[in-house]
């Protein structure tokens, strides 16, 4: 983390903006924006598509209007309907998504009273026919009459505006004006107007309810919330605050005859907000509604709205007028009559549908109170914002800075699809509404940020770090090397590595016989091998000189264990090449062999030359140490020549011990080692080989030449043809015709490299 604070530091940069702005700002059209397209999208995709068999629509629809005519119809029609619903169908309530804010003139009482009290005053005969004919040419009367005795809720209007308007009469308000404290703006839609029934049509309803659908001016045009409360404050009518049609016909369906606000705790000298309704009866524990938005209910639409949606049952109102249903069809319904006609405009714009009936509207919030099924917005709303917003800042912060691009993109999607599932499962679980805009946001915005910062920056570093060692560094280290870049350069350093130098023996007699694209291929063909070998070992290739190749481990990806990872390489090189032998014996082909010379210590390690060219290698007297090594191999008869330093540092390898020398350059001798293979693999008759062996390098070096000939006999009577027994023959045979030397230290001398 230490290493990515930059990337971590950036990303961060986002997540403190947010979080600022969430926290200082109350209009946040963006993100309140992107807050209400995921609602409308999530509200469309959990619709339960049911249908609610306690709620019937009785449909002014056009069917009805072609049948009976245009409206508004008589009152005594509307009259015959209230009675064929109330007492033939035994409905439980009916409401009128209407008003009837004029008096009803169809009937001709109204001119034939004039006519009475003005040309024909003289004729008290008609003034007494009158009075008969009143109650059945008295439409609002009849209808009014239907009415009593009965549930039935009538609509009514609220209007705001610079001169107020009143038409009609508005029924009592459910709660006074004190029910709430001083400042009503805060609380609910507030209005100095209204259009209410005929008071004939307003005294004989046992109910009423405003039919306003609130659109905030602010908002995108769509009707999301359906308000419970509104407050009237005016010159006619009480002042108060006004209950809703569909909480009006809820309230008589389920005998709540009281309702209280409640309250919730707010800080400071803030007003406190109306968290809900509790709705109270007798004999029955209350009822909480909770509330939202200014004391409205989110809707919880059940379906995308109308009679084919099949939610709702519509029965048009021509089939009520004329008697069509069965006496008792409708018993104990909650009744709506409403209007789906086009020309009457009741159609509102909804997240579910563009033409959505308004009086289903009703509909749905009523069937929403049946059920107790609510969209709440809790007061924790700003604290869940702020936690989620950290949470998800933190986890993108660190994940995408540490991860690779791929599994950070994976990282982000994963995220992301914690958070909208989180979010979806409290919606669907519990009708939870909590803001999600702002962490997707901060999401896009964060990741873009990183990944960005990623490739310009970081990755920059990493196509000039490939370019660097790409050429001389295994595939598998460069990607080593690209978790950390920063880690890595051209700049000259001092460590300890393992160098290693491998000459082709044979390979002067060799390019004489062949031709030069022959000798070519079969060159490439040997490099290449050892190569891969080199590579798949961990090791850096320095160069290609001639016939000899360069490599050394531990350099630039640190590896603790590089002098055991070249003697590998080392081991795996010779054997290839005795299998190139084999093949090319079989072939016809040239023979030739590799002689490898290993050497751990100190060396200089950089980008090195001149300015035309440079390349990343070694070098030091460890490194010419190495060369001397490969250049004495052929001496001995042994592939691979290690010093001591090498062997002590591959410890897991059985070595056997070749000599002790002075290489050309060099005035401290050196004893040098080869290796016979792991440890724990070797033989017990190489472990009794090499017992024998370091008793005759022990008298060797005592010049006990005739004490170690039996047993170095024996060894060559077991393998006259290795060059290592017969070059100690001749040594002791030699010192046999010598007097000994107190001078000697046992080290031979290479004039030659």
């Amino acid at each position: 983390m230490l290493r990515h604070w930059p990337r971590i530091l950036i990303t961060f940069v986002p997540v403190v903006l947010m979080l600022v702005y969430v926290g200082a700002t109350t209009r946040r059209p963006m993100i309140d924006g992107l807050d209400l397209a995921i609602y409308d999208w999530r509200l469309r995709l959990t619709l339960p598509e049911r249908f609610d068999p306690r709620i019937v629509i009785v449909d002014i629809d056009d069917t009805s209007l072609q049948a009976v005519g245009q409206w508004p119809w008589s009152r005594e029609k509307l009259a015959r309907m209230t009675t064929e619903l109330m007492e033939r169908q035994q409905a439980a309530v009916l409401g009128f998504d209407m008003v009837f804010a004029e008096e009803d003139r169809s009937s001709g009482l109204a001119a034939l009273r004039e006519l009475a009290k003005g040309p024909l005053r003289d004729q008290p005969s008609l003034q007494a026919e009158l009075d008969r004919l009143a109650p059945s040419l008295d439409n609002d009367g009849g209808f009014a009459r239907a009415m009593q005795g009965h549930r039935v809720a009538l609509g009514f209007y609220l209007t705001q505006s610079d001169a107020p308007l009143t038409k009609g009469r508005l029924p009592p308000p459910v709660l006074p004006p004190t029910a709430l404290p001083a400042g009503v703006g805060i609380y609910t839609t507030h209005w100095n107007g209204f259009g209410g029934n005929v008071e004939t049509l307003a005294n004989a309803a046992a109910g009423a309810g405003f039919i306003n659908a609130v659109i905030s001016a602010r908002s995108d045009g769509l009707l999301r919330a359906a308000p419970l409360l509104a407050y009237y404050e005016g010159a006619e009518g009480q002042n108060g605050y006004y209950e809703s049609l569909s909480l009006a016909m809820f309230r008589l369906a389920a005998g709540y005859d009281t309702l209280s606000p409640v309250l919730a705790n707010a800080p400071g000298n803030m007003a406190p907000p109306v968290e809900a309704l509790m709705l109270r009866k007798p004999n029955a524990p209350p009822m909480r509604v909770p509330l939202s938005l200014r004391t409205s209910l989110l809707v919880p639409f059940i379906g995308t709205g109308g009679a084919q949606a099949g939610n709702f049952r519509y029965i048009p109102a021509v089939d009520v007028l004329s008697g069509a249903l069965p006496p008792g069809e409708l018993k104990d319904k909650i009744v709506l009559m409403g209007t789906t006609a086009p020309g009457l405009q009741d159609l509102r714009a909804t997240p579910v549908s563009a033409s959505f009936p308004g009086v289903e509207v009703h509909a749905n919030v009523i069937s929403a109170l049946l059920d107790r099924r609510f969209i709440i917005v809790p007061d924790y709303v700003p604290g869940y914002e702020v936690v989620v917003l950290a949470l998800v800042g933190v986890m993108l912060a660190v994940g995408l800075s540490l991860l690779p691009a791929l599994q950070a993109t994976l990282f982000f999607g994963a995220v992301g699809a914690a958070v909208v599932g989180l979010n979806t499962w409290l919606f669907k679980a519990h009708g939870l509404m909590l803001p999600m805009g702002s962490a997707l946001i901060l999401m896009v915005v964060a990741f873009v940020l990183n990944i960005g910062w990623g490739y310009f920056v970081e990755s920059s570093k990493r196509r000039g770090l490939a370019k660097l060692f790409g050429t001389y560094v295994p595939p598998q280290l460069v990607e080593k090397m690209l978790e950390e870049p920063e880690r890595y350069s051209m700049r000259a350093e001092s460590k300890e590595l393992t160098a290693l130098f491998c000459d082709l023996r044979g390979f002067t007699r060799l390019s004489e016989g062949l031709a030069p694209l022959e000798l070519q291929g079969f060159l490439n063909d040997i490099f290449s091998r050892l190569t891969e070998i080199i590579s798949w070992h961990g090791g850096t290739v320095d160069k290609y000189m001639g016939d000899s190749v360069m490599a050394f481990w531990g350099a630039p990806v640190d590896n603790p264990q590089h002098a055991s990872h070249a003697v590998r390489a080392a081991l795996e090189m010779k054997a290839s090449m005795e299998a190139l032998c084999d093949s090319n014996r079989a072939s016809g082909l040239p023979e030739v062999s590799v002689g490898i010379g290993l050497n751990t210590g100190l060396m200089s390690v950089g980008d090195m030359g001149s300015a035309l060219r440079r390349s990343y290698t070694v070098i030091g007297d460890a490194v010419n140490l190495a060369s001397r090594l490969e250049g004495v191999s052929s001496v001995y008869g042994v592939a691979i020549v290690a010093s001591e330093a090498t062997a002590s540092a591959a410890s897991e390898y059985a070595w056997q011990e070749l000599d002790l020398v002075c290489v050309k350059g060099r005035q401290q001798a050196v004893t040098i080692f080869t290796p016979l293979g792991l440890r724990d693999k070797l033989q017990p008759v190489d472990a009794e080989m090499l017992e024998r062996w370091r008793a005759i390098l022990s008298g060797y070096r005592a010049q006990q030449a005739a004490q170690v000939k039996p047993l170095l006999d024996d060894l060559l009577a077991q393998d006259a043809k290795k060059v290592l027994y017969r070059l100690y023959a001749e040594r002791l045979a030699s010192m046999t015709s010598h007097p000994f030397d107190p001078e000697w230290d046992g080290a031979t001398r290479f004039e030659s490299k």
